[in-house]
């Protein structure tokens, strides 16, 4: 079984700067699943960035499981992974010797890595490619910068209403062989399967993720999934008390 703690976060913002939401959803290795969000008036979009990856640590904090991170902000990746020694010698101040802007977040989130003491690991997953826990988080997010009431999922993993499944090459932003890559649509197309989309007590097949997106982005209350078969299909329906 594995011991690690995932989480997946990302940030959004109704105009930059402007009202921003932060997601996260956390699994824990009991095979409990942890919906987080929250905003900011105002903000900015790397804040919201930021500020999931923070709220999703600091609720782990105490767990001594490795943590492995998935989000799709560069800023992110590259800033808490290189840019932060420069700063930290300079003064928190950037090579041109400018403040580095969210210099208050940046210390937080510095702080909750290294309490971790090199059990965190990072993932950078391409946005909005069908990777149904960083479309969560998109939704979640989107909803919070929106000021939308929307309900977050605490309970056993079997329940959560979307695939737990790691994100697999097609929607890492991780160097690979350019003739191994392939986009978003082709890759769903050779895994075959169409997603479900569950909003204001109707079900819904898709194709491709943009038509699922396009009817659950931002909705309250919108569940989604991927399916293979029929079969998997009325499993999840029942699931969600479609059936």
């Amino acid at each position: 079984m594995d011991k690690t703690i995932f989480i997946y976060s990302d940030g959004a913002c109704s105009g930059n700067p402007g009202p921003g939401g932060w997601a996260a959803v956390i699994i824990f290795p009991e095979n409990r699943v942890l919906e987080l969000g929250g905003g900011e008036r105002p903000s900015t979009n790397n804040r919201m960035e930021m500020l999931g990856a923070i709220e999703a640590l600091g609720a782990v904090r105490h767990r001594p499981e490795p943590v492995k991170l998935y989000t799709d902000s560069g800023l992110l990746i590259n800033g808490i992974n290189g840019w932060i020694h420069g700063w930290k010698r300079n003064g928190w101040q950037t090579a041109a010797g400018k403040p580095v802007v969210n210099q208050d977040l940046w210390e937080r989130l510095d702080s909750l890595v290294q309490a971790r003491k090199g059990r965190l690991t990072w993932g950078h997953v391409k946005g909005h490619a069908g990777h149904e826990l960083n479309e969560r988080c998109d939704v979640i997010a989107v909803a919070f910068s929106k000021g939308v009431k929307i309900s977050l999922y605490d309970g056993p993993a079997v329940g959560c209403g979307y695939s737990l499944l790691e994100p697999e090459a097609g929607h890492l932003r991780e160097p690979a062989p350019r003739q191994k890559s392939s986009s978003p649509s082709r890759s769903r197309s050779k895994a075959g399967g169409y997603y479900l989309s569950f909003v204001g007590g109707s079900v819904e097949r898709h194709i491709t993720w943009p038509q699922c997106q396009a009817r659950v982005h931002g909705v309250s209350g919108a569940k989604f999934k991927k399916v293979s078969s029929t079969g998997e299909e009325q499993e999840v329906l029942k699931q969600w008390g479609a059936v």
